[in-house]
């Protein structure tokens, strides 16, 4: 379509604000390297946005969130004790979640959709947060783990509202430096995250096809955060593989199309008559596929691949999981008791870690948090 004036001028302005990221565009949008470095570099404007959106919160939060901080030197790792706390609206739990969900990654908040659960490991022997989980509504298409697991594409909104994407998954200084991301990885597959779905979605319908679902969490899936994967490589429990490497995306998304842009985008959409309605029922794949349609009618076609590939893993937590969806068969579920996984962690990195390299010792929670405090009033 021929532009306008004020539309050439959103799709130059789309242009720049990618390359000031980091950018290059030639004709396609990719990053100028492929190191881990780089990727974060370009995420960070995105992330800056996020930090900049909630800052009030995040400082009004500072002091709560410090007191159950500890020094690396407090933790004695043989005698961490965990318990996995699933995040109620408006707890003491949530504001914790939220503070380090915005602060301790590189790769920026986005907004869940759909189904949505959240755990806080929590550490009680030293009374602080350990790790966070966030999971959401996975996308209805995905290649990679549709041709994997074989599913009908007449029946993609049974097995997809069967399982859940993790969009965050990691832990929490210092126990970051204990391997902590190994026993947050292991907890995806344990049998109290299928419990508490089960509880929580038993009168689920699917709103696709208004299908009543038997609560069964069959599986979870997440992805890299940089390309190859040192969290979920080789991640096992007593040698059985925890997590399957099906291959990597195809290195699209949203997160380069920042806020302000993508509300822009959405009035272009809807000057030239296109229905942007969103939110409840729409899928967490409706943004994407808005941001794609838009760049598309500004002649900026397939601009929503940032080209940041990631591995794409899958959480099996039934033994059977292919021949459940391609004969039926009833599942054969796994048993991974949250505290033998505890256990496990410890024994097999945690305690080996805190023997072989002491630099946990080093994470200083005052330090931490003037540093935070002070970029946080710098936005």
């Amino acid at each position: 379509m021929k532009l306008n004036s004020s539309q050439r001028k959103l799709r130059e302005r789309i242009i720049r604000v990618l390359k000031d990221q980091g950018f290059k565009i030639n004709p396609h949008v990719r990053p100028k390297g492929c190191s881990k470095t780089t990727y974060r570099r370009v995420q960070q404007k995105a992330r800056f946005e996020q930090l900049s959106l909630h800052k009030k919160i995040l400082i009004d939060s500072i002091k709560k969130v410090r007191d159950y901080c500890r020094d690396g030197n407090e933790i004695i790792p043989e005698k961490i004790s965990l318990e996995l706390r699933e995040i109620q609206p408006d707890s003491f739990e949530e504001i914790l979640f939220r503070w380090w969900n915005l602060i301790w990654w590189s790769i920026p908040y986005q907004r869940s959709y759909g189904r949505q659960m959240r755990f806080l490991l929590w550490d009680t022997t030293h009374d602080a947060p350990f790790g966070l989980i966030s999971l959401q509504s996975p996308v209805l298409k995905m290649s990679v783990r549709d041709n994997y697991l074989g599913i009908p594409k007449n029946e993609l909104d049974i097995w997809v509202n069967k399982s859940l994407n993790a969009q965050r998954v990691g832990a929490l200084p210092p126990y970051n430096e204990l391997l902590g991301g190994k026993m947050v990885a292991l907890t995806l597959s344990c049998d109290e995250i299928r419990e508490v779905y089960r509880e929580k979605y038993k009168n689920y319908i699917s709103i696709i096809k208004g299908r009543k679902l038997k609560p069964e969490l069959l599986f979870i899936t997440t992805t890299s955060a940089f390309g190859k994967s040192s969290l979920y490589n080789r991640l096992k429990y007593n040698g059985e593989v925890v997590a399957e490497c099906l291959g990597y995306t195809q290195g699209s998304g949203s997160f380069h199309i920042l806020k302000e842009l993508y509300e822009e985008i959405l009035k272009f959409l809807l000057s030239i008559g296109i229905n942007v309605a969103r939110g409840y029922g729409h899928g967490p794949s409706r943004k994407l596929r808005l941001i794609s349609l838009g760049l598309h009618h500004l002649g900026l076609p397939s601009f929503e691949y940032h080209g940041i590939k990631r591995e794409f893993y899958l959480f099996p937590l039934v033994k059977n999981l292919r021949d459940v969806i391609q004969k039926r068969k009833r599942p054969n579920w796994l048993s991974r008791p949250f505290d033998k996984l505890v256990d496990y962690w410890k024994e097999r990195w945690a305690i080996p870690r805190a023997e072989r390299m002491p630099e946990w010792k080093n994470f200083k929670s005052n330090n931490f948090f003037k540093k935070t405090e002070k970029m946080l009033k710098e936005l």
